[in-house]
C-alpha cells in the first residue's frame, strides 16, 4: 500500500500589471535562479485593458530566500520596476473562514461536510448568525457559533458589527463566507475585508433580484434557473462573480420544486467559489475575477 505523501511547503504569487515584455522570463529567473522549483505557472492577458495577470507557485524546499523576505525581494526588484500589484502566500499557511449564516441550512452543511472530509486546508474558527436556529448544526461540528440579533429598526447595527468584528481580529479570520445570510453587510466590514467576503445569490445575476426569486421565475415561466457567487462590495449584490451555474426546468415546475433545485445549485456554486478562494486562484480587477485553472 502506498502512502500518501505530504505536500511540500510551496509559496504562491498572484500579480497583475500593465502588460509588457519580459515580466514572466523576469519572475521565472529570480525562482529558479534562487533553487525554487515552479510548480504551477498560468498566465492571461485582457487585450482590451491591456493588463497582464499571472499565478505562478513554487516549493520552497531549497529556495535560498528565506519565506519572510520574498515579498520584500519582489517589491524592490520588479514591483516598482513593473509597476505590480500583487499578494503572496504560503500553502502552509491555512485560510481562516468565518461562515455567516441566518435560518437557512443547506449551504452550511454543505461547506461543513466537506470541511469535515478533508477537501479543503482551512480553519473554520467559528459561526456567525442573526438567529439561533442553526446552532444545533454548528454543535454536531464542534465549531462555537454566536449571535447578535439585529432588531428591526436596525437601531444595534453598529453595535453588532462591532461585536462581529472584534470576534473575527479575535478569531483571526482571513475571509467571510455568507451561507444564506439575510443581513446587509455594513461598509466598513466590507472595507476591512475587501473581496474577501464570498456570498451566494439565489438567482443568475443580473436577473429576478430581490426577493422570492424562484416564484418571480415561476411567474414567468423561465426555462433555466441559475446562482450566482461573487465577492461584496458596497453595491448590493453587483460585486465581482467567482462562480455561476444554471439548471434546466419546464411548466412541469411548482415554485417549490423551483427552491429544491435551487438550494442544489446554491451549494454547488457557493463551494465552487469558496474552493478557489482556498487555493488562491482568484485575481479581482476592476470589478471582474481572473479565475486561474
Amino acid at each position: 500500500m502506498m502512502m500518501k505523501t505530504k505536500n511540500k511547503p510551496t509559496a504562491i504569487l498572484l500579480l497583475h500589471c500593465p502588460d509588457q515584455p519580459g515580466i514572466i522570463s523576469e519572475i521565472t529567473k529570480f525562482i529558479t535562479d534562487n533553487q525554487g522549483n515552479i510548480v504551477y505557472l498560468d498566465q492571461y492577458v485582457d487585450r482590451e485593458d491591456g493588463m497582464f495577470f499571472m499565478r505562478i507557485e513554487w516549493e520552497l524546499e531549497n529556495f535560498i530566500i528565506p519565506r519572510e523576505k520574498i515579498d520584500d525581494y519582489i517589491e524592490t526588484l520588479y514591483a516598482q520596476r513593473y509597476n505590480i500589484s500583487f499578494n503572496l502566500y504560503f500553502n502552509d499557511e491555512k485560510p481562516r473562514m468565518a461562515i455567516f449564516v441566518s435560518k437557512m441550512s443547506h449551504c452550511l452543511y454543505d461547506l461543513l461536510a466537506r470541511w469535515k472530509a478533508g477537501e479543503w486546508n482551512v480553519d473554520i474558527p467559528c459561526i456567525v448568525s442573526n438567529h439561533e436556529d442553526l446552532r444545533y448544526v454548528a454543535e454536531q461540528f464542534k465549531i462555537p457559533y454566536y449571535v447578535w440579533a439585529i432588531k428591526k429598526d436596525h437601531s444595534n447595527v453598529a453595535e453588532v458589527e462591532k461585536a462581529e468584528m472584534d470576534l473575527l481580529k479575535k478569531e483571526k479570520v482571513t475571509f467571510i463566507v455568507l451561507a444564506r445570510y439575510m443581513q446587509i453587510i455594513t461598509d466598513n466590514m466590507i472595507a476591512a475585508y475587501p473581496n474577501h467576503i464570498i456570498n451566494i445569490h439565489h438567482s443568475f445575476l443580473p436577473a429576478f433580484v430581490g426577493a422570492r426569486p424562484y416564484h418571480q421565475a415561476w411567474e414567468r415561466g423561465v426555462k433555466i434557473i441559475g446562482a450566482t457567487s461573487h465577492y461584496i462590495t458596497n453595491e448590493l449584490d453587483a460585486g465581482p462573480i467567482i462562480e455561476q451555474d444554471v439548471m434546466r426546468v419546464s411548466h412541469k415546475d411548482t415554485p417549490e420544486s423551483l427552491v429544491l433545485k435551487g438550494k442544489d445549485l446554491e451549494k454547488i456554486v457557493l463551494s465552487r467559489a469558496v474552493t478557489k478562494h482556498i487555493e488562491r486562484k482568484i485575481l479581482t480587477y476592476h470589478n471582474k475575477t481572473i479565475i486561474f485553472s
